[in-house]
Order: structure tokens, then sequence, then C-alpha cells
């Protein structure tokens, strides 16, 4: 039995940051535009193709038509990079705690 134990001390560090909510948006944006593009090409091909075989025409429209709502999921889809939340508990109150439900939700 140690009769001097070290409480065990979390080290921040500068990379544990998250990114800002405009870097996370923007980030979001041109994943989105990128998938309705996509879409947009699909569609054009789904129709301007005659020549195009069956099963190539219907993978084209299912990217139509699916396309959009993956867009939309991943769009709407905020901080899934983000770490998980620490337990209050053992939190040290005097940090500032990395997030806090209240915003942002």
């Amino acid at each position: 039995m140690k009769l001097f134990q070290r409480r065990k001390t979390t080290v921040h560090q500068v990379t544990d940051a998250q990114p800002s909510l405009s870097a996370d948006i923007r980030k979001r944006e041109i994943s989105y535009v990128i998938k309705m593009s996509i879409r947009v090409v699909c569609l054009i091909l789904a129709v301007a193709w005659p020549g195009a075989p069956l099963w190539l025409r219907g993978l084209f429209i299912a990217g139509a038509v699916l396309l959009p709502y993956l867009a939309v999921i991943g769009a709407n889809e905020r901080g899934k990079d983000l770490p998980p939340l620490q337990d209050m508990d053992e939190a040290n109150q005097n940090e500032i705690p990395r997030h806090r439900r209240e915003i942002g939700s």
C-alpha cells in the first residue's frame, strides 16, 4: 500500500481542440454540394443516354433517388468526430468543460 498516491491528471493538448463551428459547417456544405452534383450527373445520364444498358440506367436512377437523402443526412450530422463526453464526477471542477449540452444542441 502506498501512502502517497498520485492522482491521475489529464493533460490537454492543442491537438485535442475541436474544429470551429464555421469549419464544421463549411465541411458539411462541401460534402452536400458534391453529393448533389453527383446526383445531377446521375439524373442527366439516366435521361440523356438512351443506349445505356438497363442495369446502368437503373444504377443512375438509384443514385438520383438515394443521393438527396444521403446528402441531407450527412449535412445535418454534427460533431461525429468529436471525442465522447467525460464523466462529470471525475472532472476537475476548476476546468472549463469541453462542451456543454445546452450550447449548440
